[in-house]
């Protein structure tokens, strides 16, 4: 399953230190991720997938006139009038139950028994609630719990009805949701639980979507160790992986977490070609700056048909903090979209948000594939400082339409990441920002 075409970028060559604008990657990157190609799947499945045709509804909901209520079903004119002094009796000819076909009819000064969503019998024109009636036990008014648990089971006799009814009173009507040839989701919904529940309703067992995206994730470097392992001296705990694969899975993805790949280019082109097999879209964080990037950038040019054009991973500076090193192309024969994303934490899941969450968006066939943003005032106790020409993006705690700043600008800091919900946007041409001043956020939350 493709999905991605091959790369023409309409940018201009550049050289190596040209600045990209957070922009230009975005557009790029939108620019070569394409829809999934749609499946049917079951609906379960489907819960979270984008609808690619109109759905018509082949049979009215409900399909037939229902009681919404335990009680009895009765002609107007028979409970007429009808009070706790002088009420209506009449006589009970049999029960209805949920279910039920070809009830039988009642006739004048008859009532039948009837549950909820039980089919109206013919010639009832309105139910009347067990709480109005004595349940058919000759006694007062009396609860439909007691009721239900006091009147036996088909029987039959008289009900005494102690409160008048209108006609149609306590019935769903046949098509009262949705009717026969009626539009009951259009083609581009993302289907919830409310439209699955409609979709059931009216008797879709499966439905045409674009499937969710695959998504691999793999963080690279030789000094990462997993979890639960001791470290040893200049190791720490591979998070990146953990962190950007439950953000996939966030994004409305199938995300697969690949264990650590050492700095050695063999080994991470081996591990990518193996993982292509199921892969919509890969993800690497790690090796994109000075240091293993000839080793990364070694590994991602080619992967899988050397041969095929519109392949390969172009590694790209921007003009953002953090997240200046950026990779993206594609691989392998299906040019399956690759985005290699910096190894520090808050600069991986940075650039997770502003570019990898849309990709996913866009391979679901969304057609919003942004997080919100908002206008906030920045409550802070000092200025915020930026550097110039570079947009700069600080975590941040939102609430009541104010911006508090969460840590420091260190890419490092996953403390500070983990509590907070927004990110404040410094733009490239700002320095300083006072408090008090109004701010772009985007709402992660």
């Amino acid at each position: 399953m493709s999905s991605a075409a091959p790369r023409t970028t309409g940018h201009p060559p550049v050289g190596p230190d040209r600045l990209w604008s957070v922009e230009e990657h975005l557009e790029d990157i939108l620019a070569t991720v394409r829809p999934l190609e749609p499946i049917e799947l079951n609906l379960l499945d489907a819960q979270g997938c984008v609808l690619v045709e109109d759905v018509t509804v082949p049979v009215p909901l409900p399909p037939f006139d229902n009681s919404s209520m335990d009680g009895y079903a009765v002609r107007v004119a028979d409970v007429a009038g009808a009070s706790e002094e002088f009420p209506a009796v009449l006589e009970v000819v049999g029960d209805v139950a949920a279910g039920q076909a070809d009830p039988s009819p009642v006739g004048p000064g008859q009532a039948a028994r009837i549950m909820t969503g039980a089919p109206l019998p013919p010639g009832a024109e309105t139910v009347v609630p067990v709480e109005w009636t004595d349940g058919g036990l000759g006694e007062g008014p009396v609860s439909g719990m007691r009721a239900r648990a006091q009147a036996p089971e088909g029987a039959e006799g008289q009900v005494r009805v102690y409160r008048p009814a209108e006609a149609r009173a306590h019935v769903r009507a046949k098509g009262s949701d949705v009717k026969a040839g009626d539009r009951a989701l259009a083609a581009g919904t993302v289907l919830g639980p409310p439209q699955i529940a409609l979709l059931a309703a009216i008797g879709r067992g499966t439905v045409r979507v674009h499937p969710r995206p695959r998504v691999v994730v793999l963080s690279t470097g030789s000094e990462l160790v997993q979890p639960d392992e001791e470290l040893g001296g200049g190791q720490i705990y591979d998070s990146n992986s953990f962190a950007l694969t439950a953000a996939a899975r966030d994004a409305g993805a199938i995300a697969y977490r690949v264990g650590a790949v050492a700095d050695d280019a063999e080994t991470l082109r081996d591990t990518i070609e193996d993982q292509l097999v199921r892969a919509d879209l890969m993800v690497t964080t790690g090796g994109v700056s000075v240091g293993a990037y000839d080793v990364v950038k070694e590994a991602l040019a080619h992967v899988g048909d050397e041969d095929e054009p519109g392949g390969g991973v172009e590694f790209r500076k921007l003009a953002m903090q953090p997240g200046k090193p950026q990779g993206f192309g594609s691989v392998g024969p299906d040019h399956i979209p690759l985005l290699a994303l910096p190894g520090n934490p808050v600069s991986s899941y940075v650039s997770f948000e502003l570019f990898v969450r849309p990709a996913i968006r866009a391979l679901m066939g969304l057609a919003d594939v942004h997080r919100p943003t908002t206008r906030a005032t920045l409550a802070a106790d000092k200025p915020l400082t930026s550097p110039k020409g570079r947009r700069q993006f600080l975590r941040g705690g939102y609430a009541d339409g104010a911006v508090t700043p969460v840590g420091g600008a260190g890419s490092h800091l996953v403390a500070a990441l983990a509590h907070a919900d927004a990110l404040i946007v410094v733009p490239e041409e700002t320095e300083s920002v006072e408090p008090g001043a109004e701010v772009e956020v985007i709402l992660l939350g």
